[in-house]
């Protein structure tokens, strides 16, 4: 019998090597597996490579686990905003490599990993210091630069509903980068809010196969400081 549920996050998490790269789902704070994040820094893997759209917030999530030193290098698109300190001052002191990757570039080789593609051309970057060192070709009169598909050991997702098989539901903009990660990561460990029984989920509403998913594991929403309850995304 397939069943992938696993009951902690310590258990779903257990076998993460040092050196490990390591994709985390969220645009922003939308979609940030908080909790698995948090085990990653329980579990104490160091030297990561961190791939996800931004460089953490605050002093949570992402964040935590720069300033626990477990991060080697991180693959973003959007590494400085307001609150990005943490990571601002890592790199500053040359703590932690960075390599920028333009937004869609960035999902693009993300999806490639998954789809099997070994590399694309693009013209987004071209002529700038982004494309220093990257093949380039003449397409049809305009120049293109080749970018190479990024593959992870692990990728850590926040979905809204999942079952044994590990099919997934996500919950509006918390979907974001969580379906082309599980695709292109060897293992993906999904948070849910909720784990239905097999045939709950409507076939057509299921974004992420439990194909792509290793694991999953149910955790509470995050209470407000008002009492209420913050939405899934």
């Amino acid at each position: 019998m397939i069943d992938k549920i696993a009951a902690s996050v310590a258990e779903a998490l257990a076998g993460t090597p040092d050196g490990a790269t390591v994709m985390v789902g969220g645009f922003g704070t939308a979609g940030i597996p908080n909790e698995l994040v948090d085990g990653l820094i329980e579990h104490g893997a160091r030297d990561l490579t961190l791939v996800n759209n931004n460089a953490g917030n605050g002093e949570h999530g992402l964040a935590a686990l720069l300033k626990a030193g477990r991060v080697r290098k991180v693959i973003c698109s959007f590494p400085r905003q307001t609150d990005s300190h943490v990571f601002d001052a890592l790199y500053r002191a040359g703590k932690v490599e960075l390599e920028l990757v333009p937004q869609g570039n960035l999902a693009e080789r993300i999806r490639a990993a998954g789809a099997g593609i070994g590399g694309f051309f693009t013209r987004t970057g071209y002529g700038t210091d982004l494309a220093k060192g990257k093949e380039t070709r003449e397409i049809e009169g305009q120049m293109y630069v080749l970018e190479q598909p990024i593959h992870a050991d692990l990728a850590l997702i926040k979905a809204e509903v999942g079952d044994r098989w590990g099919n997934l539901v996500y919950r509006k903009a918390a979907r974001n980068f969580g379906p082309v990660m599980a695709m292109a990561a060897r293992r993906t460990v999904a948070s849910v809010h909720e784990v239905v029984a097999l045939g709950e989920l409507d076939p057509e509403a299921i974004v992420t196969p439990g194909i792509f998913v290793s694991r999953v594991v149910r955790v509470e929403r995050r209470a407000t400081q008002a009492g209420g309850f913050k939405a899934a995304a």
